[in-house]
């Protein structure tokens, strides 16, 4: 993106749409001349259409800006000159409404089991790995793919900031459907061996104990490895061997004996700073970068926040009566505005939906919001940014503010 020099806005205009080429959640920023000389209006719209940013600026600030979306992959929307039409473009989204459905179990009928959200999925085995199920739990319709991509037996990456919801999806759609599940957490303490297997002497005699990997596959277990990007080496290369659908691991501590995987088994894992997301890196210390191949043998979905509807949806469904829809609403746009701020980095810790409920019981229970705020929120996070979320929270709520 070049960006005119500050007597040169005439030669290279800097007015237009900047939009992210890969990452649609993104949304788009528009900058055009304000009605003021000599400034400009940048106005943020969001994926879904949402305007939240409308402010006016000068040409400084604005110079700033555009070397800001440079960095962060942004670039000026171009548009096709009259003899550039692709030449199906006006049959292409006929052709593919026509083929699109649902998946092929669901067209034949063949696939009996419980709905979850809009998708028909089958009874998992039951066991006692089954996660407990959470009758406040918004199964999104933007989760749907993901569900039948589940149906499907695709490896599913889910990638997306801290406490955005990613593991608890795939819990949820496991507890609704009656599926044991695993969790392996890449925390800089899990060793092969605890992912594959090892050796140990018990009772004089030696013994193999299968990691959680080949014990998902063999029992028809679903495996999350989350943070995936903060996986050793070892790790991602055993994982490589089974990310085919199909695809079997070779024990080659176990004298290359070789794991089938069960047709229940499904791969799942969840990263905060992978592709899209690698944006935000640097708030995620000791995060890997993941290369293409790797990526490609995923189906790669970026898991957003709730929307402030959305939230205050399961605030209400979590509460009932004990939380009106206006308060439902308040507590929602907290929520929000602390996330847009650990965005613009203002913040240092993310709020996940997770910490909103277990505040807002606590408030009921106490009836004080500060006093709630205590051990849900300000325990947790440093001086600068407990000030910050008290002023939101006071912004929200204070009458007199």
């Amino acid at each position: 993106m070049k960006v005119p020099a500050a007597n040169s806005i005439k030669d290279d205009d800097p007015t237009g749409t900047y939009h992210h080429p890969t990452d649609v959640t993104a949304g788009q920023w528009t900058v055009s001349p304000s009605e003021r000389p000599h400034l400009y209006r940048i106005r943020h719209r969001r994926a879904n259409g949402e305007q939240h940013i409308d402010t006016v600026v000068d040409y400084d600030n604005l110079k700033a800006k555009l070397l800001k979306w440079d960095r962060e992959g942004f670039v000026r929307r171009e548009h096709a000159g009259p003899d550039e039409k692709p030449i199906h473009r006006s049959t292409f989204m006929r052709d593919l409404l026509e083929s699109a459905g649902q998946t092929p179990g669901e067209r034949d009928g063949s696939l009996a089991g419980t709905r979850v959200g809009n998708v028909a999925m089958p009874h998992g085995n039951g066991g006692p790995f089954v996660p407990a199920v959470n009758r406040a739990y918004l199964f999104a319709p933007r989760f749907d793919n993901v569900l039948r991509d589940i149906v499907e037996n695709r490896r599913i990456l889910l990638i997306g900031h801290t406490g955005s919801g990613k593991t608890s999806l795939i819990e949820q759609v496991a507890a609704h459907t009656n599926q044991g599940v695993l969790r392996s957490n890449m925390n800089g303490q899990t060793t092969v061996g605890d992912f594959v297997g090892f050796w140990t002497v018990k009772g004089g005699e030696t013994l193999w104990v299968d990691g959680v990997l080949p014990t998902a596959m063999r029992e028809g277990l679903w495996l999350i490895v989350d943070e995936v990007d903060f996986a050793e080496p070892a790790i991602l290369a055993v994982l490589t061997a089974v990310l085919e659908p199909g695809g079997r691991l070779l024990l080659k501590e176990k004298g290359n004996e070789i794991v089938a995987p069960h047709p229940s088994f499904r791969l799942f894992a969840t990263a905060n700073a992978v592709g899209s997301m690698g944006q935000y890196r640097h708030l995620y210390q000791g995060a890997n970068v993941m290369n293409e191949a790797f990526l490609d043998r995923w189906r790669v979905y970026r898991i957003d926040y709730l929307s402030r509807d959305e939230e205050a949806q399961v605030l209400l469904r979590t509460f009932g009566r004990r939380v009106s829809v206006q308060m439902a609403q308040t507590l929602a746009a907290i929520a929000a505005d602390c996330r847009e701020a650990f965005m613009r980095e203002d913040l240092a810790s993310a709020f996940s939906t997770r910490r909103l409920l277990d505040w807002t019981e606590l408030m009921l229970r106490t009836g004080d919001p500060e006093v709630a705020a205590g051990p849900t929120i300000y325990s947790k996070v440093g001086a600068e940014d407990v000030a910050l979320i008290r002023s939101i929270i006071q912004h929200h709520i204070d009458p007199h503010g």
